[in-house]
């Protein structure tokens, strides 16, 4: 950002005091204990349904891009991970006396088929934390912006919030390509997997075509000048 560039941040409490109302600096502390209702339009008409529920002030909360945006994010936690694959409650541990009957279990039509195919088939909480630059390297460029002030999150206090989120335009097309990756990993993450492993052995090649040719030019013997000569 410019030394001088005003941030998002300043932009919007800029217009809420224009509006009237007092903008109030504040920080989310625990998510999960608040109870809001997310507002479906734009700046202009937030501030026109605050005005309209009797708001005095607007919480005003800045957000920074975070480095684990970079990486992607199924949306799942450990626990529901490890119930979704394992496969503890399909063995059997009776031994040889076999009294649960879970191991003559059958093996349905898609376990069969399954077994069909040659490999590994991923889903995509299997790719959790993948860069996901390695899918979309634009993203890259946005390095060098992590713990930049990204967005703003306005909030009317109430029992219930109503809250809208404000975002700079960088931001947008961050969160853009962001999303883009990630479509690539739930629509086919085992062909997002090949694409990351093929750039992988490209990079690697480039790298061993390179070193050769250095060794290349250091195997020839540096020419003799006029003046190398004539000493003989």
């Amino acid at each position: 950002m410019a030394k001088n560039e005003k941030s998002v941040t300043d932009l919007v409490c800029e217009h809420i005091k224009k509006q009237k109302l007092l903008p109030i600096p504040v920080q989310t502390l625990n998510e999960e204990a608040e109870a809001s209702r997310y507002f479906g339009g734009d700046l202009k008409e937030f501030l026109a349904a605050a005005k309209t529920l009797g708001a005095k002030g607007i919480f005003v909360e800045t957000l920074y891009l975070e480095d684990d945006e970079f990486y992607y994010d199924s949306g799942i936690d450990d626990e529901e991970y490890l119930a979704m694959n394992s496969d503890f409650n399909n063995e059997c541990c009776c031994g040889e006396n076999c009294t649960c009957k879970k191991g003559d279990k059958k093996k349905s039509k898609k376990d069969e088929d399954d077994d069909k195919v040659d490999g590994v088939l991923l889903e995509p909480e299997d790719l959790e934390g993948l860069d996901l630059s390695l899918l979309r390297p634009e993203i890259a460029k946005f390095l060098d912006r992590v713990g930049e002030s990204c967005g703003v999150r306005l909030t009317v206090p109430g029992v219930d919030h109503l809250e809208v989120e404000i975002f700079a335009d960088w931001y947008d097309e961050f969160a853009e390509l962001v999303d883009e990756a990630s479509e690539i990993i739930e629509e086919d993450p085992n062909g997002a997997l090949e694409q990351v492993e093929a750039m992988f052995k490209e990079a690697e090649k480039a790298a061993k075509d390179e070193d050769k040719s250095v060794k290349k030019i250091a195997a020839h013997p540096p020419k003799k000048t006029a003046s190398a000569k004539a000493k003989k």
